[in-house]
């Protein structure tokens, strides 16, 4: 049977590969695989339709080659070791050495081919999230398709349909397989100017995703359905994740997914965005209004964009205040406000290790250098320019630059503030350079509107079948 009598049958579904030896293994594009967590360059296209490529935060995009006018690409199902962030990894599973997998960017009206290699344990498959396909090719695991055996290939066959932002993941034992970190980016661009799609200067996607990982180990739990201890960003959790480097006047989009257990209200510094399109495609433009914080809803994605009209480091972060921490139990005892004077010395000399932890808060958390189990992030970490962040988790900055060069991601380091523009301690005065910056005084804004109201010109009215009155 031929291809494409195969594809006008009554049971499109994905096909085995895996099974028909070497010969037909050699003839899939050779899978690429990537193991560095930095954020990668965008991929300019090479062949294909032409689109202005997106960045994938800590991420990559999956190359392709083109095949009698199909874009193929290959994704290997596989246990991958992921690096949080710097003093912790975590053996998760993933696609092509990565959790998440690479972001897939075609254009729409693409023919695509995807093969998929399963080096997992166990069986599995591919949900393509939100895309428009044949039923045979949605991937859910004995619905409508069979189950991908240990050390087989299938493939997926089907148009990219409609613009817009997608995910991939697993429809086979989704429980453990999505807990792992199996998921995936995928963007298929415009192939004309679109009335509701925007042309913007940089464009960044993520995924939001959740591990429970016990403090010394490496493995997340796959049954925990709230109590997560990792919250992150493409799998990377601050001071890992990698900032959003933009011009000053660019024109911004950041599209964010999210697969974890529960909603993240996304909050942006400094700026407001539209909500500018889900997954279910680009929004009305009745429907868009300016925001600075936008809640993701489990399974789904939300795009938004901004106009980066204000210099500076931004904060950029879910606004559920122990999502910006890393690991700590949940079953510690609330120590506010006690006095631990006289005990401290007491109990060193039985645990020299003991540290006074919550009777201030936990902002001294952010300075100490308590000892932690080996592979295990603190709670807060990172330091600025002026001292500890204080965050964990999903947090990053989004860095505004006026000499940030277009097409240049590199991160530009901190932001030097103008005189007079910082918070500063009261001493009594104002700094010399600050009061300049200051608006006028209320005496001098109603001396100004009462000069203004001295020099109004006169004015004649005549009404109708009356006389002239003065004003």
């Amino acid at each position: 049977m031929n291809r494409r009598n195969f594809f006008q049958g009554a049971t499109l579904g994905a096909v085995v590969a895996g099974s028909v030896g070497r010969v037909a293994m050699a003839a899939i594009p050779e899978p690429v695989t990537m193991t560095n967590a930095n954020t990668a360059p965008p991929l300019v296209p090479g062949t294909g339709r032409p689109y202005n490529p997106v960045v994938t935060l800590n991420g990559w995009t999956c190359p392709w080659r083109m095949r009698d006018g199909v874009k193929e690409f290959h994704l290997v199902a596989e246990p991958v070791v992921r690096e949080i962030a710097p003093g912790m990894k975590a053996t998760l599973w993933g696609y092509n050495g990565q959790s998440p997998g690479p972001t897939i960017e075609v254009v729409e009206g693409d023919r695509v081919r995807i093969f998929l290699t399963n080096k997992l344990p166990e069986h599995t498959t591919m949900h393509w999230h939100g895309q428009r396909l044949p039923n045979g090719m949605d991937g859910v695991g004995g619905l409508t398709q069979p189950q991908i055996p240990v050390g087989k290939t299938f493939f997926y066959e089907f148009e990219a349909r409609r613009p817009g932002t997608f995910m991939y993941h697993p429809h086979a034992d989704e429980m453990t397989q999505m807990a792992m970190g199996m998921m995936g980016f995928w963007v298929t661009h415009p192939k004309a100017r679109h009335p509701l799609i925007n042309e913007v200067q940089r464009d960044f996607c993520f995924l939001l995703n959740a591990y429970d990982v016990e403090p010394g180990a490496s493995t997340p739990k796959p049954n925990t359905m709230l109590d997560f201890n990792l919250w992150t960003w493409n799998s990377r959790a601050f001071p890992g994740i990698d900032t959003l480097n933009v011009r000053l006047g660019d024109k911004v989009r950041i599209r964010v997914g999210n697969l974890t257990m529960t909603n993240h209200p996304i909050h942006l510094h400094g700026h407001e965005f539209v909500v500018s399109g889900s997954d279910g495609g680009p929004w009305p433009l009745a429907a868009r209004c300016p925001e600075v914080t936008t809640d993701v809803a489990v399974g789904q994605m939300r795009q938004l964009e901004f106009l980066a009209d204000e210099e500076g480091d931004w904060a950029f972060h879910c606004h559920k205040s122990h999502h910006t921490m890393n690991p700590m139990g949940h079953s510690v005892p609330n120590l506010i406000g006690v006095d631990h004077r006289g005990l401290l010395g007491k109990i060193q000399r039985a645990a020299p290790d003991y540290m006074v932890m919550g009777e201030r808060g936990m902002a001294d958390m952010g300075e100490m250098s308590m000892p932690l189990p080996d592979n295990t992030l603190p709670m807060m970490t990172g330091t600025g320019p002026y001292g500890p962040i204080e965050m964990g988790g999903m947090f990053t900055t989004l860095k505004v630059r006026q000499n940030q060069k277009h097409g240049d991601y590199s991160d530009p380091g901190w932001f030097k503030q103008p005189a007079g523009t910082r918070a500063y301690e009261w001493t009594g005065k104002l700094p010399p350079t600050y009061s300049d910056l200051l608006p006028a005084t209320r005496a001098q804004t109603t001396a100004t509107a009462q000069d203004r109201a001295t020099s109004a010109p006169e004015l004649r009215v005549k009404k109708p079948g009356g006389s002239q009155h003065d004003h």
